[in-house]
């Protein structure tokens, strides 16, 4: 069973402020896109940011949190993830098709949850 309540005790190290939170992979996407999401933490807070292999601009709700998330917020942020196309300025155009498969060292349960997820819509 899923825990959507877990939360981690933290995202970093004494040695560390940044951290990879979740790798995600669209199969289904036309360019099979790959985005990390990463947390930065600065000034107390814990910054989000998506990043991709084409340097496009993600928003991400929330964008800052103030302690680790759940992983039901993690999901969230997840399928609520879109791509700012306002800051395309010839950057490749994608467009997130499917369902992600998803990894992290923070949250073990979230590959099990999008796993049934695509299974659930045929995907795997």
């Amino acid at each position: 069973m899923i825990d959507f309540k877990f939360r981690p005790a933290t995202y970093f190290s004494e040695d560390t402020n940044s951290a990879l939170l979740v790798r995600l992979h669209y199969p289904e996407s036309q360019w099979g896109e790959q985005i990390s999401i990463y947390a930065h933490e600065i000034d107390r807070m814990i910054q989000l940011e998506a990043v991709d292999f084409y340097g496009n601009d993600y928003m991400l709700y929330p964008s800052k949190v103030d302690e680790p998330m759940t992983l039901e917020d993690l999901i969230y942020l997840i399928e609520g993830m879109q791509v700012n196309q306002d800051s395309w300025d010839g950057r490749m155009e994608l467009v997130l098709d499917g369902i992600p498969e998803a990894s992290s060292s923070f949250y073990p349960d979230l590959e099990k949850y999008f796993s049934e997820k695509r299974k659930n819509f045929g995907l795997d």
